[in-house]
Formats: structure tokens, sequence, C-alpha cells
């Protein structure tokens, strides 16, 4: 019944009793008065409703019921103690598995150098990648199939805790033969008569540059749209249109075949790690956005 539950202090008291030999020699060790203890062990026979040591001689000695207990406080107690080493083994060395929605651009740019740098600090924790856009991964988050995602910002900050960790200026990235290519620096409202190539509607990206485009006075003639970033940069090389990456994406790009143009007012590329809010943080994952923020230090972070 739960008024007769027995506590962990009352088995710790018995076997100490027991090791001991006498009540004197084990609340001397445990550093609690003769009397307390005695009562411990009589509060404990009572909740069981045995009678752990022979009362009729002088020498300690346990009843059967007084053996069994024994046998099984100490394997209570050894259990409880190995839960204390193993927390603080994962707090110490974290372990699992992460499972993390990116988007295609994100795990071309920078999250290999990330993941492996993570890895070698955390052998125990396993990365799981899924690459989607970011609808898709605050999708999956918000049904608990992913733990984290990184995403382009802003979010729902309602549904989301996020981390911003990453800020990129767009460049308009054409073919070397392209008309544009040669140019010091572009207005937005120039690319007006210009064929874009862009990811798909699925992605956060395609969005973002329709809105900058709105709000520069036009809608962009979409050629093509394709959810990989190579295969874009491979139109674009063909001239087949232009398109507008992160700035960061250049250093994936041959020099002699693509051009990455400044634009005169740049818009950003803001990145950030989400979770659902009052979501369970693991051990694990509190490990990864600690590592995160400490990869990506921001200085306006709030």
């Amino acid at each position: 019944m739960e008024g007769n539950c027995m506590e962990l202090t009352e088995l710790k008291y018995f076997t100490a009793v027991v090791d001991y030999g006498s009540f004197s020699k084990a609340a001397s060790h445990i550093f609690v008065s003769q009397p307390t203890l005695s009562r411990t062990i009589q509060n404990l026979e009572k909740k069981l409703k045995v009678q752990l040591f022979e009362r009729s001689t002088r020498t300690l000695i346990l009843t059967d019921a007084g053996k069994l207990v024994y046998e099984q406080a100490k394997k209570i107690i050894e259990a409880t103690n190995e839960i204390h080493t193993l927390l603080d083994d994962l707090m110490d060395r974290p372990s699992g598995e992460i499972k993390i929605g990116i988007p295609p651009l994100i795990g071309t740019l920078f999250f290999p150098i990330i993941a492996k740098k993570f890895g070698t600090l955390y052998p125990d924790v396993s990365l799981r990648l899924v690459e989607y856009g970011a609808k898709r991964i605050e999708h999956l988050i918000n049904e608990n199939e992913i733990d984290v995602g990184i995403v382009v910002l802003p979010t729902n900050t309602k549904k989301f805790d996020i981390l911003p960790i990453l800020k990129e200026e767009f460049m308009v990235f054409t073919s070397i033969n392209h008309p544009l290519a040669n140019r010091k620096s572009i207005e937005l409202n120039e690319l007006a008569q210009e064929n874009f190539i862009l990811f798909t509607p699925e992605f956060s990206l395609h969005n973002l540059i329709i809105e900058q485009c709105k709000m520069a006075g036009f809608y962009p003639n979409i050629v093509y749209e394709s959810s990989q970033w190579d295969l874009i940069t491979e139109l674009v090389h063909a001239d087949l249109g232009i398109t507008l990456f992160p700035k960061a994406i250049f250093s994936k790009m041959n020099p002699e075949e693509m051009k990455a143009i400044p634009l005169q007012k740049p818009f950003l590329w803001e990145l950030g790690v989400i979770k659902k809010k009052n979501q369970y943080v693991s051990f694990a994952l509190r490990t990864l956005l600690q590592f995160l923020k400490e990869e990506f230090p921001l200085e306006d972070r709030k």
C-alpha cells in the first residue's frame, strides 16, 4: 500500500546494521544516532510486516525474512548507485542518436565539417541527417519525427525554439558569358527582365527570393525550378538563366565558369536551429545545441 512504501534510506540503514554487525557500529559509520537507527529499522519491519532480526539473542542474527530483504536491498542499492553512475557518465560523455533535418544548401556548405568536428568530440553521439526543404523540416519536427532542424529564418516562434546560427548576404550568380557577369554590383530591380532559376516552392529560399523581387518592384520570371542546388548551378552555367544564392556557395563553384555579383542592397540568408517548444531535450541534444552556439557565435544573438 502507498502508506507502507519502503524508502531507500531505510534499506541503506538496514544493510549497514547487517554489514557492521551491530546497531552501534552502524550508527557510528553512517553518522546517525543509535535511537534514530533503531526507529528506522522498526519502521521498516512494520511496513514489511516481518521481523528482520532475532530479538532473543545478544548476537545480531537475521531471520529468514531478514536474509531475503538484505539480499534484495543490496541489489536495489547497487542498482540505484549504478543509475547515478550512468547518468554522470551520460553528462560527461553524451550518447545516443539525434535526428537532424537540413536543407540541401546547408548540407553542401558547412554541415559536413561541423558533423566531423562534433563526431570527434562526442563519438558516442550519432547524427542522423535527413535532407528536406525548411517547410518539410518544420512539419517533421512538429510531428516529433526528427529532433531538430536547420531552417531559413524567420519561422514560427510560437511553435519552435530558435537558435540563430548564421547570416549570409545573397549574391547574383550568372555564367561567365552573361551580360551582367563583369558588373561590380547590381541593383535587384535590374534583374526584372532576367530568367530566374530557383529552388522548388517547398524550399524557403523560393519564397524569400520572390518576396525580395516583389519589394524591388517586379515578379521574377521563373523558367526552371529544382530541389538540387548543383542542378541549378548547371542550368545557370549553361546560360539558361540566373539565380540568387548565399555568398558562401561560390566557394563550391569553379570561378572560371560562374560569376557571383554583389547586390547593392543585399538581403540576408539567416539560418537557425529549431526544435519543438516544450520538447524534452536529451543530454546529447543539449550538447549539440551548445556546440553549435559556440561554433556560430553571432554577436546579436538574444
